[in-house]
């Protein structure tokens, strides 16, 4: 071999490393700075919170929520009969008419007894950093309890930290789901974004005014 060939598998097995290490070393931060904040049910009710923030996953071809999205909306709904806080933030995409996580989340939780009143929605929940961006600055929330499958929890509670958030989340699975595999790859590269977000934060796609946790969630109603 070449002096040449040898310095170019050198040079190529740095630019390798580099490349790794871009990518795992976020990752493994996010990770490890959100492991403790990770609770049961039962702990997360004792934590006391302003919100229960339950973050979109998509929907069924005929509108309604897919089985991640289902299991988010019953576990914010067990947290909010233990009495883990009075209000239930439902924030997801419903950035066109067309498509509406939102207003399906609500009904669900309709549906198990929760008061009309106890459920504000987020019609501008766009991505998982806009979700919380906005439940501190739109909702005024402070304490926040983050209700989301345990592969996208640490992602979550990293961005509540970095933005200033007092959070803890709680997973909702029940059962491995379809795709997992790719799922969880595909969150790696999720937290390397998120992790350089983070730093810059930039505003999410849509603010607005105020609205208060301590009102009606009915005011989100007709919101988009």
């Amino acid at each position: 071999m070449t002096k040449r060939k040898r310095l170019y598998l050198i040079l190529g097995a740095v630019v390798l490393l580099l490349a790794l290490a871009a990518v795992l070393v976020p990752d493994a931060v996010v990770r490890g700075s959100t492991r403790r904040d990770i609770l049961s049910p039962e702990a997360a009710a004792d934590w006391g919170a302003d919100c229960i923030l339950v973050l979109g996953a998509g929907l069924l071809p005929d509108g309604s929520p897919n089985l991640m999205l289902s299991e988010r909306i019953d576990t914010g709904v067990a947290l909010y009969e233990l009495g883990a806080a009075p209000k239930l933030l439902m924030s997801g995409d419903h950035a066109r008419p067309e498509y509406d996580e939102v207003n399906p989340m609500k009904e669900g939780a309709l549906r198990q007894g929760v008061p009309s009143e106890d459920v504000f929605m987020d019609h501008a929940g766009l991505s998982t950093y806009e979700s919380i961006y906005r439940a501190r600055d739109i909702f005024g929330a402070g304490r926040v309890i983050v209700v989301t499958q345990a592969y996208h929890l640490p992602r979550s509670l990293y961005i509540a930290e970095a933005l200033g958030l007092e959070a803890v989340g709680v997973a909702c699975d029940t059962a491995r789901y379809r795709g997992q595999f790719f799922r969880d790859v595909r969150e790696v590269l999720a937290r390397d974004k998120d992790f350089v977000k983070c730093i810059f934060q930039p505003e999410p796609t849509y603010l607005g005014e105020a609205i208060s946790l301590r009102g009606s969630g009915d005011v989100t109603n007709d919101r988009q």
